[in-house]
């Protein structure tokens, strides 16, 4: 018996992934963009931190490939008629988009409310972050590894971006 799911239905998920991401991808532009030009443009960075522009391209790039890799780790699971076999890494999934969301309000937009405090939340979470991107990488693994290999430039990225909250914090 054939467990795949149909294309039509495979599209529909692949759209859904995409678009689950697009929202937390403009959840964090929305947390973001009012700050990029205030506060955020007085503050001493990292000697190393690219260039605004860069971002947004980066981080749409990425979230491409986190969707993609979600989709590769719902397809392999996919179980007609029964719970999906990979339940257990897209809770890590999940639990590392939440995270991913998270972060451009840690730091971003709890700066005028809180101060530099902000920047340590926004560090723990980009540390758990971290944690849950390679726990996914991880479980998925075991069901796409092309979904595995999809993960790693979002880790470098977030070890790369680790390195800059760590930098504004010593610096400021």
């Amino acid at each position: 018996m054939d467990t795949r799911p149909s294309i039509a239905r495979q599209i529909l998920a692949l759209i859904a992934f995409v678009a689950i991401v697009a929202i937390v991808a403009a959840l964090g532009s929305l947390a973001s963009a009012s700050n990029v030009d205030g506060w955020y443009a007085g503050v001493e960075k990292a000697p190393w931190d690219p260039p605004n522009s860069v971002f947004g391209p980066v981080w749409s790039a990425l979230y491409l490939v986190i969707a993609l890799a979600g989709w590769l780790v719902w397809r392999a699971g996919y179980r007609a008629g029964r719970p999906n076999a990979a339940r257990g890494a897209l809770a890590l999934f999940v639990a590392q988009l939440v995270l991913n969301g998270l972060w451009a309000p840690a730091f971003f937009t709890a700066y005028p409310i809180l101060g530099p405090p902000a920047w340590w939340i926004a560090l723990a979470v980009i540390i758990a972050l971290i944690a849950a991107v390679g726990a996914f990488a991880l479980a998925a693994r075991a069901r796409s590894r092309a979904a595995a290999w999809l993960m790693l430039p979002y880790l470098a990225w977030l070890l790369f971006a680790t390195t800059l909250n760590i930098g504004i914090i010593a610096l400021n």
